[in-house]
């Protein structure tokens, strides 16, 4: 996965933390589950804000 998969990274999110609100997790955090996905393989240096707002509203829509 590379961080333009954002759908795909949601839906990871969704079954890797089934308990987790993503409406309360924060930037900082959300990087770090992303980049400790299995199957997560790129470059920490390219995640950006934009990125983030749009996997985190991709994990928000998985989990209604």
């Amino acid at each position: 996965m590379k961080w333009t998969d954002t759908r795909r990274i949601a839906e990871e999110l969704f079954d890797t933390h089934p308990d987790t609100d993503p409406k309360t997790v924060r930037f900082t955090q959300l990087r770090q589950l992303i980049l400790d996905l299995p199957g997560f393989d790129d470059d920490p240096a390219r995640c950006g804000e934009k990125i983030l707002e749009a996997v985190q509203q991709a994990w928000i829509d998985e989990a209604e």
